[in-house]
C-alpha cells in the first residue's frame, strides 16, 4: 500500500484479566480520584461514589485510563477509548482463556 492510502489510525484491543486482592484499598483510591475530580458535578459524583463503593470493577474502571497506557508514547495520540470492567469467573488452566486466540495463527505452527 502506498502511503496515502495507508490509515494514520490504528485501533489497540487490549485485554486485562486482574485479581483484586484488596477489594478495599481498590475502593478507597477509587473514592480518593472521585474524590480529588473538581469537575465533576455533584450529582455525578454521588453516584459514581455509589458505584464503586458496591462494585469492585466499577472502582477499577474509575482507576484505570486508556490515556495513561498510551500517554507517554512518543509520535501518538489519543483519539477516542472506551473501556469496561466486570467480574469474571476465570480459570487459567481453561483453553477459553488461550491469550493466542486472536493472533490469527493455529497451534500446529508450533
Amino acid at each position: 500500500m502506498s502511503t496515502p492510502e495507508t490509515s494514520r489510525f490504528v485501533r489497540l484491543r487490549v485485554e486485562l484479566v486482574l485479581e483484586v486482592e484488596d477489594p478495599d484499598a481498590v475502593t478507597k483510591s477509587a473514592l480518593g480520584r472521585i474524590a480529588g475530580d473538581a469537575g465533576m458535578p455533584e450529582a455525578e459524583r454521588a453516584h459514581a461514589e455509589d458505584a464503586v463503593t458496591e462494585d469492585t470493577a466499577e472502582a477499577l474502571a474509575y482507576l484505570v485510563d486508556p490515556f495513561d497506557l498510551v500517554s507517554e508514547v512518543p509520535g501518538v495520540e489519543l483519539q477516542q477509548a472506551s473501556w469496561s470492567s466486570e467480574r469474571i469467573d476465570y480459570d487459567p488452566d481453561s483453553p477459553d482463556w488461550d491469550l493466542d486466540e486472536d493472533d490469527g495463527g493455529d497451534d500446529s505452527d508450533g
